[in-house]
């Protein structure tokens, strides 16, 4: 019997391998979630760099005294993890949402950068 985290690591390979094919050189929104936090990266794939992240860790959301358990605080960092890419020169994407289902935060996350401005 295989574990839950051999499951995982599994499909998250098996979804990356499915995004670099199809990507045609564009980065990646890739997103992780904890119990209680959530983060968001636009990532350069070719290059191997970062371009834009954001976190419910960042200084906004810690002022607020917020966690990034909710779906309130992922639209939050959708949005500004948006912000940050369009700065940053970047209006397209391919959405990377790890081993996660597309639910809950992760979506709520999705939309909030789609209204951002990001396009995948």
């Amino acid at each position: 019997m295989s574990t839950q985290q051999e499951l995982r690591d599994r499909r998250r390979k098996r979804l990356r391998f499915q995004l670099r094919r199809k990507a045609g050189g564009r980065p990646r929104l890739s997103v992780f979630r904890s119990g209680k936090n959530i983060y968001a990266q636009v990532i350069d794939d070719a290059a191997g760099r970062t371009l834009a992240a954001a976190s419910s860790l960042d200084k906004e959301f810690r002022a607020g005294g917020t966690t990034g358990a909710n779906r309130d605080a992922a639209s939050a960092v959708g949005k500004l993890v948006a912000q940050r890419a369009t700065a940053a020169g970047v209006t397209q994407v391919v959405f990377d949402r790890g081993s996660y289902l597309y639910h809950g935060r992760v979506k709520a996350l999705a939309e909030a950068a789609r209204e951002g401005g990001l396009s995948f």
